[in-house]
């Protein structure tokens, strides 16, 4: 007798809930779909809105998982579950997460706005935090920088955000600034001259835009001229060692010397 009563009501709650949970199960599986479809769509809207590769997954992927929560957060009020606690205890739990990584979270809503608002891109020469070098990588949490001595540099983005970003690559061409110093006893038109001859010698610099070669300073021990020409963002650094090797060169077979710090001592024998 109490075996039948207890068949009997497995029965009727089958009977009663059967038909919420075929509907949650159908309501699950037609959600997921819908949720797949829209984030294709998601996913295709900002590729043709050109937003960066690295942040386009996981912004689709954000998108996915909060339209899932949501689906079985309606799916569980289909079974008269109050949704209002669970909201809480994610509200409670997202904030004390927040709390805890709020530097790693500072750094990803920083990779976000890099990634955004595009100040560089991979390839770049920049100068941030006075790191001067290639851009590798623009991570979420960190850019990563190649100097021009093949050390990598990790930044975390929100230092780079909160401070100064040179782009030096950005528009394409860049002048190269350099300083060099010859002695006061040394002919200014023959430094000139030689300066010159090895800036028409640079395959890198370019032809349409004049070296400006001028003295820009009397310093104690030299006189100073400021070198500037042209060149691909991409060729600066050959642009700038092949300057300062060559002009070595040049001065050295002309005579023409330069000064460097010294000291003169005099001695005096008092009698």
């Amino acid at each position: 007798m109490e075996n039948q009563t207890i068949i009997d009501q497995i029965t009727s709650m089958a009977i009663e809930y059967a038909p919420t949970v075929l509907l949650a199960i159908l309501t699950l599986i037609i959600g997921f779909r819908i949720i797949s479809w829209l984030t294709r769509l998601v996913n295709k809207a900002l590729k043709k809105r050109n937003v960066d590769d690295t942040i386009r997954p996981f912004l689709s992927s954000l998108a996915s998982t909060g339209m899932k929560v949501m689906l079985i957060l309606s799916v569980a009020s289909m079974f008269g579950v109050e949704t209002t606690s669970f909201v809480a205890v994610l509200g409670a739990l997202a904030f004390a997460v927040g709390l805890a990584l709020q530097g790693s979270l500072g750094n990803f809503a920083s990779g976000v706005m890099l990634l955004l608002f595009k100040p560089y891109k991979v390839g770049d020469l920049v100068e941030i935090q006075g790191q001067v070098g290639v851009v590798e990588g623009i991570q979420i949490f960190n850019t990563v920088l190649l100097t021009p001595d093949n050390k990598t540099v990790i930044i975390p983005n929100g230092v780079i955000t909160s401070g100064t970003i040179i782009n030096i690559s950005g528009q394409g061409e860049i002048r190269v600034d350099m300083t060099y110093g010859i002695g006061y006893e040394d002919d200014i038109d023959k430094a000139k001259t030689i300066i010159q001859q090895v800036a028409d010698n640079c395959p890198q610099v370019l032809r349409d835009k004049p070296v400006d070669i001028f003295v820009s300073e009397l310093a104690d021990s030299s006189v100073n001229f400021a070198v500037r020409p042209w060149a691909k963002s991409e060729h600066y650094w050959d642009v700038y060692f092949y300057m300062h090797e060559n002009i070595k060169k040049g001065f050295d077979a002309a005579g023409v010397s330069i000064p460097f710090p010294q000291m003169d001592v005099h001695s005096h024998n008092v009698g």
